[in-house]
């Protein structure tokens, strides 16, 4: 019953920005963590970004530390990714991951950096 859907992937010329949701339903999202993972074509998944269920605690992959914030909006059962200062090597779909049970994932959305 666990759904997540990001948006707000797109096209992007390296050194602009993006923000990423991803609508959280199906369960009480204020009760748990939530994370950003990204997969690039024939590389493994990799964690992103990590956010406590209270906003309070948050890690980030050391790749993207300093120019991508996670946050979390608990009203609206929403979680985001600001992405600053993009770099072609950020190229991937980005996955919103849930840490309820065994875990559950979104769809995915693209994001290319690229000039």
């Amino acid at each position: 019953q666990v759904q997540l859907v990001e948006s707000g992937g797109g096209l992007v010329q390296p050194g602009g920005s993006l923000r990423l949701s991803c609508a959280a339903s199906g369960f009480t999202f204020s009760w748990y963590a939530m994370s950003w993972y990204r997969q690039a074509p024939g590389k493994e998944r990799e964690l992103v970004a990590f956010i406590a269920s209270d906003g309070r605690s948050t890690n980030y992959a050391g790749s993207v530390k300093g120019r991508f914030t996670i946050s979390r909006d608990n009203a609206k059962n929403t979680v985001y990714l600001q992405m600053n200062g993009l770099k072609p090597e950020d190229t991937a779909v980005y996955y919103c991951y849930a840490t309820k049970g065994s875990g559950s994932w979104g769809q995915g959305t693209q994001v290319t950096v690229s000039s």
